[in-house]
């Protein structure tokens, strides 16, 4: 794109958004929940939602912001949390302080942009790089937002709460909301042929606070020496590779998502043991986040605010590296954790099902000098492409990365492909990007064309 990062996306104002009406009195102080709890205070998940320009106007950026702004503050008055402020481990203040909105402008077009996207980049579009709101806001402020316009008239929407209120099932709950606000549709409809259920914000009363171990950090600082990078999986592919594991491991079918987090995994334990020559194959830890709503007894609603969620520890052996052997490894350990444990985060049950995770997991974690250790989230299924805040579905959605070892799938936009965003060591990329048995299963692209058809989906006219 010709430019440095930091001239192409200029901060060109930073507001705060209040809830349009006061929250009452007896709702001013949220208890977390046990879960929340854990959550460092500086951690936010964030989802960016690209809207390609179909000729709104002229001033379309700007009657967009502020029709933005009108909506975020009427949603915030049914997610009243968001727009308070963090007050230790386990309570927020839901004081109408507000949310911070910041809006950009990114001096590229935004077809350009997603011929190729750039992982450093999309930081930029996030919030809580921006230097001066991580100095006032981060800890404390629950929302952070940011609206991205590009010189063609593109927009990305950054949605970015505080990790200690919400998990991507909250995230989304959150952004569907507002989307169906500003479009200004009758009761709040949802788009998809439904109504908006309000947000519940009792995850103190299901399973509240309580003072815990000290937990080791599964999540290392980004470091200069981290590269990430994006890839698209063919899920064509994955039928031939299902009949294939269904015939050593009886009675089994693993999903796409198995199979392209087993690929990704496989891949990745022998990079990093081929970056270090002649050192023996460790043991390998993958932490798979479990979504504890459905598994829970009774179930909790998807509306559910919270970190509803179990990040699950699975150990794989050092001769465990054919897909078939990762893959089983996985479902065992998932079926063990929902059969024993999923049902069991509420009340004092549920303290002790967190201690009893906690002390299994520890020794993994303090050990992890002599272990892969993997962190994956899956967002596939949730219909991120209907986010729909008034100019049409989606170009594209994604998340955001980073971390050391961590690895995010999500949907592509026709759901013909998984996504995969794979942060690991710079030495051990340049192998995993380049090991053949990764390529066979990617969608052939170009700078042309990525996960989905640049030109139909973007509009290339003359303002570009």
């Amino acid at each position: 794109m010709g430019s440095s990062i930091h001239s192409l996306v200029e901060i060109t104002s930073r507001k705060i958004i209040k809830p349009s009406s006061p929250t009452p009195n007896h709702l001013k102080t949220l208890k977390l929940s046990l879960l929340d709890q854990m959550f460092p205070p500086k951690l936010y998940g964030t989802l960016l939602f690209f809207y390609a320009n179909h000729w709104h106007g002229a001033d379309f950026a700007s009657k967009a912001s502020k029709r933005l702004q009108e909506s975020l503050s009427k949603t915030l008055v049914l997610f009243y949390p968001l727009a308070g402020r963090l007050k230790g481990p386990a309570f927020v203040e839901c004081n109408d302080e507000g949310a911070h909105f910041l809006e950009a402008k990114v001096n590229c077009q935004l077809a350009d942009f997603l011929q190729q996207p750039e992982p450093k980049l999309l930081n930029h579009l996030i919030p809580e790089t921006d230097s001066e709101t991580a100095q006032v806001a981060l800890g404390s402020v629950i929302l952070l937002v940011q609206i991205n316009f590009f010189n063609c008239g593109g927009i990305a929407i950054a949605v970015s709460p505080s990790h200690k209120i919400a998990d991507v099932t909250s995230l989304y709950t959150f952004a569907r909301t507002w989307a169906a606000i500003n479009r200004d549709e009758d009761q709040y409809d949802d788009g998809v042929g439904g109504q908006l259920a309000l947000p519940e914000f009792n995850g103190g009363n299901l399973l509240p606070s309580r003072d815990l171990p000290a937990i080791p950090k599964t999540l290392e600082t980004p470091s200069e020496n981290l590269t990430t990078r994006r890839f698209v999986f063919d899920v064509s592919k994955m039928a031939s590779l299902k009949a294939k594991i269904e015939g050593v491991v009886q009675n089994f079918i693993p999903t796409n998502v198995q199979l392209v987090l087993a690929i990704i995994l496989k891949c990745a334990i022998a990079a990093s043991h081929n970056s270090k020559p002649g050192t023996p194959i460790r043991p390998t830890v993958l932490f798979q986040m479990v979504n504890l709503r459905r598994r829970m007894l009774p179930e909790l609603t998807q509306n559910a605010m919270g970190n509803w969620f179990w990040p699950l520890p699975v150990l794989f052996n050092e001769d465990e590296t054919q897909l078939h052997e990762l893959v089983s490894t996985m479902r065992k350990g998932l079926t063990d954790f929902v059969n024993e444990k999923a049902n069991r985060f509420k009340g004092v049950e549920g303290f002790l099902a967190v201690l009893e995770c906690i002390r299994e997991r520890d020794p993994l974690l303090k050990s992890k000098k002599g272990i892969n250790l993997y962190r994956a989230t899956s967002l596939c299924k949730l219909p991120l492409y209907e986010m729909d805040f008034g100019w049409g579905k989606p170009t594209w959605v994604t998340s955001k990365g980073g971390y050391k070892n961590v690895i995010a799938l999500l949907d592509t936009k026709f759901c013909d492909g998984i996504e995969a965003w794979v942060t690991l060591d710079e030495q051990e990329m340049a192998i995993f990007e380049s090991d053949e048995e990764l390529l066979a299963y990617l969608v052939p692209s170009t700078p042309a064309q990525t996960m989905f058809d640049i030109k139909s989906s973007i509009n290339l006219k003359s303002n570009m």
